[in-house]
């Protein structure tokens, strides 16, 4: 679920990432890119709960 989400995240940032390079919006790039990495943090987040989780 958090690796799904995570990975929407990135998605949705890496777009307005890019939006906001196109439109020359510095806050659109910059907010783009902050959510680009807490979608990131999140995947990594559910990946670490998976691999625990099959080594119990």
């Amino acid at each position: 679920e958090d690796q799904v989400e995570g990975r929407v995240e990135e998605t949705k940032g890496t777009v307005k990432e890019v939006t906001g390079k196109i439109l020359d919006d510095k806050g659109m790039e910059i907010e783009g890119n902050i959510q680009k990495n807490l979608g990131k943090a999140q995947k990594g987040y559910g990946d670490i709960k998976q691999d625990i989780k099959e080594d119990k």
